[in-house]
């Protein structure tokens, strides 16, 4: 695959970049990075192959805190804000949102605030904080949409359960950042096959 078109975006929390994969026109798949890496995740990059083999136009959001070269993530409200920011750059068309942990929560808490929103897709979501604390499954209900979750079976923020109009698909041993272990007898490139094919079969049925 070539190389992302990168755009700076103007936000009220600094620049953000835009990676830009495919052509698109009819559909756009927009993604948001986590709170501990960017925006060349493997899941989040799974997706885009995934979202740009359909023939939509894919574009993974770099929240400004990550161009600014700081190590730890803005508030949620701030994250909020730029994502709407970052978005409403961009020309209008209807759109999946989606993300992976940190991200994916953005992407279900701004769902209804962004016009167009057909689906939301969440990436290894952390259900639980370090697997204590109280659950945000409630996150998961805000979108007026159909949610598909990708999980790992090793998460150690939880596994969503499923839900009306809210499909889970768990990755048999992977983590959450969908890292597999030498002992589990799986690859990391299997697991990018699995995730891939997961979205890729749920954009379809839910964009056609």
């Amino acid at each position: 695959m070539s190389a992302p078109r990168v755009v700076s975006v103007d936000t009220t929390r600094g620049a953000a970049r835009l990676h830009v994969d495919g052509a698109g026109g009819g559909v756009r798949l927009v993604l948001g990075h986590g709170a501990g890496g960017g925006v060349d995740a493997p899941d989040l990059l799974a997706a885009r192959d995934a979202g740009v083999h359909l023939g939509l136009e894919v574009v993974r959001v770099e929240q400004p805190w990550r161009v600014q070269g700081r190590r730890v993530a803005e508030a949620p409200l701030h994250l909020d804000t730029a994502w709407l920011d970052a978005l409403a750059t961009l020309p209008a068309l209807p759109c999946v949102l989606g993300g992976r942990s940190s991200g994916a929560r953005v992407a279900c808490r701004t769902a209804d605030r962004v016009p167009g929103v057909r689906a939301v897709l969440c990436l290894a979501f952390p259900l639980v904080p370090y697997g204590r604390g109280a659950s945000r499954a409630a996150e998961l209900t805000l979108p007026g949409v159909p949610r598909l979750v990708v999980q790992g079976a090793r998460d150690a923020f939880g596994i969503p359960s499923p839900g009306p109009r809210l499909e889970v698909e768990v990755v048999a041993g992977a983590d959450h950042s969908f890292g597999v272990r030498r002992r589990d007898g799986r690859t990391a490139a299997e697991v990018h096959r699995q995730v891939r094919a997961v979205v890729s079969s749920w954009l379809r049925q839910t964009l056609t």
